[in-house]
């Protein structure tokens, strides 16, 4: 038998209500803060990962897939949505355009790794890109904007955790302070590490193997070694989030998993579930030399950019745990009941009818009797029933059951469209 790969998932039943019903919360929100749908390849050329997540970041050096296509070029499976969408924004000079472009997605993403609770190897993402503004308002309002998301799928519990990493002269200013910290204290830490030690030593403080260790708990904080500007900078944002009421905590340890970050980094999370450890549901922050990294425009030519990213997966794991949506189901408006070849065509031609005009319509494909049919669009949770006899339809009229009240009446064909979308 032919199974489905290790670290991939079906995506149906009721884990497929709910991310129809979270990709609604979603599409309504970006619309309503002006953001513009893109999707970009799932497969691009493998340079374009390698230069703008980092060789020194752990998707890169183990995490993506890697081939060779047939024409011996190497492409790589999309294993993050921000590079892909820069990569488009540069392509197509939007740079050059007068506005900021407010971008979201929401697609699959491939990493090979070891496959886990909320973390797979096919999963999907959604996320915003803004990019041409360095204004700290734009910080604010995508930590917002996920924030909001978050929120309106009655998630409780909610919190920014805030970092910034400053201006290239601030980071470079703590990866030295930093080197100088780690460096007596190497041996002591893990194998990857020690590796990340010698290409960015900013990646140590994001282990998760070494987490718990005294020489991390007691690193360097990367706020002591920010210039005036970045400072400044940084409490601008949290101004902007307290004027727009965002619950955040700053929390020097937050430096996210991918090299092309500056300035602004911050994760969501919630102790919604009474977790000893916070779920983290999403996470961001600005990049803007990623830019310039991948032959754009420099900071002085707009090359500005910041953006986030949530787990579809992980939000969808978290939700079946609240009460609200143990039970989320479909439902439909009309069921449509027969049984003899005449009544047959008669409901053929009333369910078309209704499904053109909006109406939620179902009918019996399994030549069931009556009761059997009773029970289907009881699963379905049907609101009305629309039962045909020949006599009826002789007549030029259809029986209409309400589901709920269990009253009955007698319908003109003419009307039955106009008299459902009345009532429900």
């Amino acid at each position: 038998m032919i199974v489905k790969p290790k670290g991939t998932v079906d995506i149906k039943d009721n884990d497929a209500l709910i991310m129809e019903y979270v990709n609604s919360v979603i599409n309504n929100m970006m619309y309503s803060y002006n953001y513009e749908f893109i999707r970009t390849p799932v497969f691009e050329s493998s340079e374009l990962f390698h230069r703008s997540v980092g060789e020194s970041s752990d998707i890169v050096r183990k995490e993506t897939y890697d081939f060779l296509d047939k024409g011996d070029r190497k492409v790589t499976l999309r294993p993050e949505g921000t590079a892909g969408v820069v990569r488009s924004y540069i392509e197509n000079k939007e740079y050059a355009l007068p506005d900021v472009k407010k971008y979201f997605y929401n697609e699959t993403m491939y990493r090979y790794e070891r496959p886990q609770s909320g973390r797979l190897r096919e999963f999907t993402q959604f996320g915003v890109e803004v990019l041409g503004s360095n204004d700290p308002i734009v910080d604010a309002e995508v930590i917002s904007l996920q924030y909001r998301i978050l929120e309106s799928l009655h998630i409780g519990d909610l919190q920014v955790n805030i970092n910034t990493l400053g201006d290239n002269e601030s980071r470079i200013n703590y990866r030295n302070a930093l080197v100088k910290y780690l460096e007596p204290h190497i041996d002591e830490l893990c194998d990857d590490c020690k590796e990340r030690f010698k290409i960015n030593p900013l990646r140590i403080i994001d282990c998760k193997v070494d987490a718990e260790s005294d020489v991390i708990k007691n690193i360097p904080s990367v706020l002591d070694y920010l210039n005036e500007e970045s400072k400044k900078r940084f409490e601008t944002v949290c101004h902007y989030l307290d004027l727009l009421e965002v619950d955040y905590e700053i929390n020097s340890k937050i430096v996210r998993g991918l090299d092309y970050y500056d300035h602004t980094v911050f994760e969501i999370v919630s102790l919604q579930n009474n977790d000893s450890k916070a779920s983290v549901l999403g996470a961001g922050g600005r990049y803007n030399k990623l830019l310039k990294e991948l032959d754009g425009p420099d900071e002085n030519n707009g090359g500005f950019g910041i953006g986030w990213a949530c787990g579809m997966d992980r939000i969808i794991s978290f939700l079946k745990t609240m009460d609200i949506y143990q039970n989320i189901k479909r439902e439909i408006d009309v069921y449509v009941m027969y049984v003899s070849e005449e009544e047959k065509l008669n409901a053929l031609s009333i369910v078309q009818n209704l499904r053109l005009n909006g109406v939620t319509t179902e009918c019996d494909n399994m030549n069931k009797g009556l009761k059997g049919q009773f029970k289907v669009a009881d699963r379905l949770g049907a609101k009305y029933l629309v039962i045909l006899n020949n006599e009826d339809l002789a007549k030029g009229l259809v029986n209409v059951k309400d589901n709920a009240t269990k009253e009955e009446e007698k319908v003109d064909i003419s009307e039955l469209v106009e008299y459902l979308i009345g009532n429900l």
